[in-house]
Order: structure tokens, then C-alpha cells, then sequence
């Protein structure tokens, strides 16, 4: 078992002030996999104060410096891959395959984008041809809270800790305590890589503690927040005291289009996205729309596909999904698959209970439910599991009713042939993303939401952006 308990506070690896003893669990097998400090309010404020000093000089690094700070942090993240997946896989049951490829694989991704962007963007620029003499800069916003989820730990981390760290913030992370050895990870490559003390630092703690002194203090200039609509409420209205800016990316329940004349794969892939991460994603497409015309074969193919979904020990190799990350989720999750059958929902595969062979773990069955109506409790709630619900639909218009008729408003998803239809569908659907006929978002676009999904925007210029505020100067000299 891995034993550490120690914060990474203003360059140093440190005992905590006033921490209490906290397990992570393996969901595969129930079993402590790791014993580390859960910090409190000293904990907090120490990495804060480190971090306030440490913002005027990195604000001042030149940007250069501070892109070949993160450009070295790639070349270590990229020797510690193994550590990582082995980690994450451990804590929060991403299978080995999928944590070496997926989640690790993120990281490098994200951080790689930020580079990208960053040596084309215009810290200092004029505001036009107009105003010879005006200069619009961006600087940080300064010390920075980012507070990052169990579900994709390294993917959140690199878009928070890399945007914030090219734009000039210092920063303290503050980790889920499901998923916190991958970030203790890391802490040390950022160590390794050389960043001045102060700029970074970690401390692990819950929500109700680390969480609530970094979102309300007032020596912290913003929070960057990942995670559940519910603590996205609690942490602007705790930051709302003190006006700092609060940068929220929540949960979503996508609308997965799927007309008439969608290709042959739609129905398939649509499954099996739902599927990965054994359907822990907030952009997860959690709702199929299938025009009525192709609905009964729709319903006959998702039910095939889910039963051939296998599920199995994180720890194990090859292409299967793991289990839920804790019993709170996994208890959650019967709750609303029992709910969905109580509703009427019409269950074609998988249920409640652990998959067949598993008695001990926080497995579910691949399930997907058809004949579901948009008011019914699966439809509305994000499940957080491998569930799936498909809804028939008759026309264009109500695809996009039933599709906007959510509070959430992040991610969706449209299959068809029609070009014309599709651009359609682009400008009606109200999300921060859509993504058409299986196709991803390309590099450097930005991941946000719309309505109780959020807002902000990670990744690429717009992750930037994120982190810097906008100074408008007048009367700038000539050099």
C-alpha cells in the first residue's frame, strides 16, 4: 500500500498543519489502496500565502520563460505515464488500457495545446489602427484555486495548472480526495521541471474544508472549479463574498440526435461513448434521440451493444470498463436505475446489482433503458454510470425541443447526412459544444458549457483567457 502524506507548499514537500488521516479506496476491490492527509483551514491558507508571494515575480517572468517551464513539464510528464496510470487506475477505476491511453494521454494533449496557442497570442497588442497610441494587455488574474474532479484527474489538472501557469498565476490545487495520488504525482514533476517556489502548490482536502477557505479567501483571485452542479452553487456563493472570478465547469445530460438517415455506426458509437469511462463523463451522450422511423432497430442494436460491454478489475489489461469510483456513487446509480423502471422506462439491457460474477466492488451493468419520456427522473438527472436512455422523436423541431428541454447545457450531439441539417442543429442546440457524425473537437477548441453546465471555457487561447484580465491602456509610448 502507498503511504504518503505530505503537501507541496511554496517549493517543499511539507507535514500538514492540521490534517486528519483519510483511505483511498480501490473500487475494484473495496480495499484501502493509499493512506494520505486530508488538509484543513492552516493547510490552506500557508499554500495560499506562498502563492501570493510568489505572484509578483511570475507575473513578471517573461512569457517565454514560462512556456519552456511547461514545455519541460511535458518532457517529464511523458516518463511518468506509467506512475500515473497505475494511480489513477488504483484510485478511481479507470481500466489499465484506458488510464495509459485516455486519461494519461490528456494530459500531454491539453498541455501540448496551451503551447500552441501561447506562442501566437498577443499578451500586448494595439487596439487598433484607429487608436496608434492604445494598448489592450493581458496580464494573470493572480493567485489562483483550482479544484479538480475524480473522473478525468490528469485531464483537468492540465487544463487548470498549464493555462494558469503560461498566463502568470500562482496556484493551489486542490484535488478530489477520491483520486489524489495522481496529483501528488504531479506535484513532483512540476518539483522536477524547476517552477519557482510559490507558483505552484498542492494540499488535498474535501469540499467542506480545503475546498470552502480557498473558494471564500480573500487573498484568492479566482476559482477554477470542475465538478458537480451542486458544489459549482455552494462555491460561487461562498466566493461571491469577496467578488473573486469563479470559472465553473459542471455536469451535463447530452442529446445524441440520431435521425433517419444517420450513418450505419451512429447507434453503435453512440453506445459505446457512453460507455467509456464506465459512463463518468459530464459530456457523456446520456440521452439518444432516434427519429421514430429508425427507433425499434436503434433500440434492438443499443441493447446488443451494451450486452457485449464487458466489465472487469481496473487492475486488469485490455479494453473493458471498470467500476464507479466509490459506493456513494455506485448506490446512487441503483437508485435511479430502479427509479427509471418504477417510471416506466422499458429496461432492454443490464439493471440493478453488480454484473454476474461480482460480488464484492463497485461494478454496474451496462445498462440502457428505451421508451423513455424527457420528464421522466433518468432523463433529467445526471446519472454518472454507464445508463443509457433512449427517447423517440418525430421531427427536426422536436429533436430540438426535447434536446434543449434539459438545465444542462454542455455537450451535444447530432448524426446525420443532411449538411444542411446539421449546421441547423449546430445553431439550435443549446450547448457550450456540439459534435457532429462521430467527429471530435479538434485541438485548442474550447470545452465549456452553457446554463447549469457552467461557464468558462478550457483548453486552447480560450483556456488562456481564462486566467487574464483585460487592462485597457492609453497614451503608450513609442519605443
Amino acid at each position: 500500500m502507498l503511504e504518503k502524506r505530505d503537501f507541496y507548499i511554496n517549493g517543499q514537500w511539507v507535514a500538514p498543519q492540521d490534517g486528519i488521516d483519510h483511505h483511498v479506496i480501490d473500487p475494484s476491490t473495496e480495499e484501502p489502496t493509499a493512506v494520505i492527509s486530508l488538509g484543513g483551514t492552516q493547510d490552506a491558507e500557508a499554500a495560499i500565502a506562498a502563492a501570493k508571494a510568489a505572484f509578483p515575480s511570475w507575473m513578471a517572468a517573461p512569457v517565454e520563460d514560462r512556456i519552456a517551464l511547461v514545455e519541460k513539464l511535458i518532457d517529464i510528464y511523458q516518463t511518468r505515464g506509467e506512475d500515473l496510470a497505475q494511480a489513477m487506475s488504483a484510485e478511481m477505476g479507470a481500466p489499465l488500457e484506458m488510464a495509459r491511453s485516455q486519461q494519461v494521454g490528456a494530459g500531454t494533449y491539453h498541455l501540448k495545446n496551451f503551447i500552441r496557442a501561447a506562442k501566437s497570442f498577443d499578451f500586448i497588442k494595439p487596439l487598433g489602427d484607429h487608436a496608434p497610441n492604445d494598448r489592450i494587455i493581458h496580464e494573470p488574474v493572480g493567485v489562483a484555486a483550482l479544484i479538480t474532479p475524480w473522473n478525468w484527474p490528469m485531464n483537468q489538472v492540465t487544463l487548470k495548472v498549464g493555462a494558469a501557469a503560461i498566463a502568470g498565476c500562482t496556484m493551489v490545487l486542490k484535488p478530489s480526495e477520491e483520486s489524489p495520488l495522481n496529483a501528488m504525482i504531479f506535484a513532483e514533476m512540476m518539483d522536477e521541471a524547476g517552477f519557482p517556489p510559490g507558483v505552484f502548490n498542492l494540499v488535498n482536502g474535501d469540499g467542506p474544508g480545503v475546498g470552502t477557505v480557498l473558494s471564500g479567501h480573500p487573498d484568492v483571485d479566482m476559482v477554477s472549479f470542475t465538478g458537480s452542479s451542486r458544489a459549482g452553487r455552494l462555491i460561487s456563493k461562498n466566493a461571491a463574498e469577496t467578488l473573486k472570478r469563479v470559472h465553473l465547469e459542471l455536469g451535463g445530460k447530452g442529446a445524441n440526435v440520431i435521425f433517419d438517415d444517420a450513418d450505419e455506426k451512429a447507434v453503435k458509437r453512440g453506445v459505446l461513448h457512453m460507455m467509456n469511462n464506465t459512463g463518468q463523463s459530464c459530456n457523456a451522450p446520456s440521452r439518444m434521440l432516434v427519429q421514430r422511423s429508425k427507433y425499434d432497430a436503434a433500440v434492438e442494436e443499443a441493447a446488443a451493444v451494451a450486452n457485449k460491454v464487458t466489465v472487469g478489475p481496473a487492475s486488469d489489461e485490455g479494453r473493458h470498463i471498470g467500476p464507479v469510483v466509490n459506493e456513494v456513487q455506485w448506490t446512487k446509480i441503483q437508485d435511479l436505475i430502479q427509479k427509471g423502471i418504477d417510471e416506466g422506462a422499458k429496461l432492454v439491457a443490464g439493471g440493478t446489482g453488480r454484473p454476474e460474477g461480482f460480488n464484492k466492488g463497485y461494478y454496474v451493468r451496462p445498462t440502457v433503458f428505451a421508451d423513455v419520456n424527457n420528464d421522466m427522473t433518468i432523463a433529467r438527472e445526471e446519472i454518472f454510470g454507464p445508463v443509457l436512455s433512449i427517447i423517440p422523436f418525430d421531427t427536426e423541431e422536436d429533436a430540438i425541443e426535447i434536446a434543449n428541454d434539459t438545465p444542462y447545457g454542455l455537450t451535444n450531439y447530432v448524426q446525420t447526412q443532411d449538411g444542411a441539417r446539421l449546421n441547423r442543429m449546430a445553431q439550435a442546440l443549446r450547448s457550450g459544444m456540439v459534435e457532429m457524425n462521430g467527429t471530435s473537437r479538434a485541438a485548442g477548441s474550447p470545452f465549456g458549457g452553457m446554463k447549469q453546465s457552467g461557464n468558462g471555457r478550457e483548453g486552447g487561447v480560450w483556456g488562456l483567457e481564462d486566467f487574464l484580465e483585460v487592462k485597457a491602456v492609453s497614451g503608450w509610448a513609442a519605443e
